[in-house]
């Protein structure tokens, strides 16, 4: 069954050999370096450069829309053959983002709070980019559900780097 995969930057090779990915989305700072894994094909590599900031600071580029856009572009021309792989720097916020946005926009009849359980369940530490989802809640008329869903699993259990998690496709998805 198809599914979604989260890690940080450090297991990103390690994850999509496991799994035999077919596609990577990049959600980190714009100058990281990010080897491409080799099974990937460059056009199903997605790299979207970013800080990790939930509001505008000086000197730091925050998530904007054309960052959601170009996600949910890739997410939807995905074609669930093989696995996704999504990951940011430690695997916590960014990537966890991507994960809940993706899941929401592939399941647009799905309850969003039970998503965010859901990732909360298989990542004790996800903490997902509020901008990030309050811009693809918007984008995918979601009516703020998909902000209230993130913001009722909470802050995640502080941690260096998440330990990598799935999310399965539900059937037809």
């Amino acid at each position: 069954m198809p599914a979604i995969h989260v890690c940080s930057l450090n297991r990103l090779a390690r994850t999509v050999e496991a799994i035999g990915a077919s596609h990577v989305a990049t959600l980190i700072n714009a100058g990281t370096p990010v080897q491409r894994p080799a099974r990937i094909a460059a056009e199903n590599h997605l790299f979207l450069g970013f800080n990790d900031i939930t509001e505008p600071t000086e000197g730091l580029l925050p998530p904007g829309e054309e960052h959601v856009r170009d996600l949910l572009r890739f997410v939807g021309d995905w074609d669930r053959a093989r696995p996704m792989v999504i990951h940011c720097w430690a695997g916590i916020s960014r990537s966890t983002a991507g994960a809940f946005i993706a899941m929401c926009s592939l399941h647009p009849e799905a309850d969003e709070a039970d998503i965010a359980r859901d990732i909360r369940t298989r990542s004790p530490s996800a903490t997902p980019n509020i901008r990030l989802v309050r811009l693809a809640d918007d984008l995918l008329g979601r009516q703020g559900r998909m902000v209230s869903a993130v913001e009722a699993i909470g802050r995640g259990r502080e941690a260096f780097e998440g330990h990598p998690f799935s999310l399965a496709l539900r059937l037809g998805g």
